[in-house]
Formats: structure tokens, sequence, C-alpha cells
């Protein structure tokens, strides 16, 4: 079972990379909200796991004063489905259960579509944001929520994020989201990366923010 630390200030983000699970809470008072939940689905090496924890610092940054990243691991190997889940909350969010009832769904890798448990308990109304170069309609995925694809993969490798012969899309799925949800802003996301990142490294992460983020197409459920 992973250690969960509570941190207060901003100041201790240099800490959290390694991190297994993240809690970040503020003393500060606040109107009661429903958390914001997000889970991710991809495979071990595409860095899931590191998007959840990057949604939920620029959360914290953009203002919200509760949120928890946790992963959630299948088989431990290079290549198997892993999960993870973040909570952003305007009051303090102590749990950091996989998330049952999601606002978003984000899919890393288009072939784990298969598995229906990708998209259980996805609320109508709510977004499944997929790496996929195909457009939305395209997927043949059906269901009472939003659909945002992007070609994250081929932005990758454009830019030459791959790592040990895996590209890397956990940065550039990130465009996707914030192009669907807005949840958090821009802004705050390329300070974290920047805070996580070398200079070089960081810019091309940025870059593959804000190219997926330019090609997102959009599929709005309608009753």
């Amino acid at each position: 079972m992973a250690k969960r630390r509570e941190l207060t200030y901003i100041i201790a983000f240099p800490s959290l990379t390694s991190q297994s699970v993240i809690v970040l809470t503020s003393q500060k008072s606040f109107t009661s909200s429903k958390p914001f939940e997000i889970r991710w689905h991809g495979r071990g090496g595409q860095g899931a796991i590191t998007a959840a924890k990057i949604v939920a610092q620029a959360a914290y940054l953009d203002g919200y004063h509760g949120v928890t990243a946790a992963p959630f691991f299948g088989a431990e190997r290079r290549g198997a489905p892993v999960s993870a889940s973040t909570r952003i909350s305007r009051e303090p969010v102590l749990v950091v259960s996989q998330v049952e009832a999601p606002d978003v769904v984000v899919v890393l890798d288009h072939t784990l579509l298969r598995y229906q448990e990708v998209t259980e308990g996805l609320l109508r109304g709510g977004w499944l944001v997929v790496n996929s170069w195909r457009k939305p309609g395209e997927l043949g995925i059906k269901g009472g929520f939003n659909i945002a694809t992007a070609d994250a993969t081929g932005v990758c490798r454009e830019l030459g994020l791959i790592v040990a012969g895996l590209t890397v899309v956990n940065t550039a799925i990130l465009g996707a989201l914030l192009r669907a949800t807005a949840i958090v802003g821009m802004q705050n996301v390329e300070n974290v990366i920047r805070e996580r990142f070398s200079n070089s490294g960081a810019d091309i992460n940025v870059e593959a923010i804000r190219k997926t983020f330019d090609i997102t197409e959009l599929q709005v459920f309608r009753e």
C-alpha cells in the first residue's frame, strides 16, 4: 500500500515527482462542491500516472483547495494496462480510491477501448478523451457522453518524445483534455511541466500539449 502524505504548501511540489499518491490541501475556507473526477487509462510506460499528477498540481495552482492523484496497477510490466485517478475540488479531498463514476475518462492508448471497464461509470454528459488518429464518430463508441480525439502519438513522434522505443504521450494528451474540458488553465499546466522537466525537455513537452490542443476534434453528445 502506497504511503499517503498530506501537503499544505505549494513549496512542497518538488518532492511530488517520486510520490505514488498526491494529496494537496489548503487551510483556507471555501464553498463545498462535488469533486471533479478524472480516470486515466494507459499502458505501462506511457505516463498515465504522471499525467494524473500534473493535472492535480495544475489544479492546485489554479486555486482548487483539494486535489488527489493516485495510481492503480494491474500486472506491473511495460505495456500492461494501468489506470490512475485525479480528483479536483474546492474543499479538501482525502479519498484516493479508484474513481468509479468519472466526469472524464482519458485513454492514452485507443486499443484499450475494447475493454468495457474503460468507459464504465462515465457520467452522462461527461467526456471521453482518446489518443487516436480517428475522428470521434469513427471510434464506434456509443454512450451518453461527449468524445474528444487527437493523434497525440503522431505529435510525440514528430517531436521525438520516444523513450526506449516507446512513444510517451502523457503530456501531449493533456492538450486534448484541456480542449475538451478547460478544467485547469493551460498556463498552470505549463508551469508544472517546467517545474518537472529541464529547459529543453520542458519546451518539447509544452509544444506537444499545444499541438495536441490545436488538433483535437470534439463530438458533443445530444439527447
